[in-house]
């Protein structure tokens, strides 16, 4: 793609990936394969490029992710330590537990970077893919937290209220995922043939929905506790003429590989860095689409 780069206010999303593996081996997770070879990992590398992203978009979110954000605390903490608080900062994790390193001593990571950590999301699923810490010890961690759920093929609807029950006795709200690797923009917003989006419906109050091109949230409240419905494409650059005909590569998310090579999507395009220094910002274009989403 050569053609020149927007992106909304404040700046595309960086995606970590942490140069370190997990001990998962989770049906749906894309990103396995490229832990095989952990050869030319580099935190200093990956630090150099937070630095380029914070220098260009000093606004913009940071997610890590990976493998496991958790397996190696120093890492992490020096990944954290590159980023400016003018940014929010989110991680995708197990939370897990591992080897060297127990509940509470990644309960006082939490305590010691709950001023840089905006929200830990956690994956738990219905069906159980990963050693799960116990529900009581997420309980306890000090950011704000969110359950990420995967409901992947052949879920257990039966499960989904007694799922929610488990953690809404902790107040935690719960994003309930489809498998992106199956959306197109032609099911993105398709709804009368979206099975989740029907056992959702059916079990659940339905509040409203919001999106943009890339992604939406259908959100739900059970009780006293709020859901989300979430759905994106693979992919997070869409190719848009504008009013004036000036075609643009819109970018959502910006990767930061585990070599610190820059990405501009997720499938394999390098961004370029230079270009992106002169970005055309347009403001985010998340919108409610229906109902009333105030809570």
């Amino acid at each position: 793609m050569s053609n020149p780069y927007k992106t909304r206010a404040g700046g595309a999303t960086v995606t970590v990936f942490v140069p370190y593996d997990c001990r998962n081996n989770c049906p749906f997770c894309v990103n396995k394969q490229e832990y095989r070879d952990c050869s030319g990992f580099s935190v200093e590398k990956i630090i150099e490029s937070i630095h380029v992203m914070d220098e260009i978009t000093p606004r913009c979110d940071f997610v890590f992710t990976g493998g496991e954000p958790f397996a190696n605390l120093g890492d992490l903490q020096r990944m954290l330590d590159a980023i400016p608080t003018s940014h929010n900062v989110y991680i995708n994790t197990t939370f897990p537990v591992q080897p060297g390193c127990d509940a509470e001593e990644m309960i006082a990571f939490t305590e010691r970077n709950k001023d840089k950590i905006s929200c830990i999301n956690i994956s738990r699923h219905l069906q159980k893919y990963v050693e799960e810490s116990p529900d009581d010890v997420i309980s306890r961690i000090a950011t704000p937290t969110r359950i990420n759920c995967v409901l992947y093929r052949h879920y257990p609807t039966d499960k989904l209220k007694d799922f929610v029950e488990r953690f809404r006795k902790f107040g935690i709200p719960i994003q309930f995922r489809y498998d992106y690797t199956e959306t197109t923009p032609d099911n993105l917003y398709e709804e009368d043939h979206d099975r989740i989006l029907q056992d959702l419906r059916s079990q659940f109050t339905y509040m409203g929905l919001d999106g943009c091109r890339m992604r939406n949230g259908f959100h739900f409240l059970y009780k006293d506790l709020h859901m989300t419905y979430h759905k994106t494409l693979p992919y997070s650059t869409i190719v848009e003429t504008d009013e004036n005909g000036v075609t643009y590569d819109i970018l959502y998310d910006i990767l930061i590989k585990q070599n610190g090579e820059l990405h501009s999507d997720w499938t394999g395009v390098k961004l370029d860095v230079e270009k992106y220094r002169n970005v055309t910002f347009e403001p985010y274009d998340l919108h409610v689409i229906n109902g009333v989403i105030d809570f």
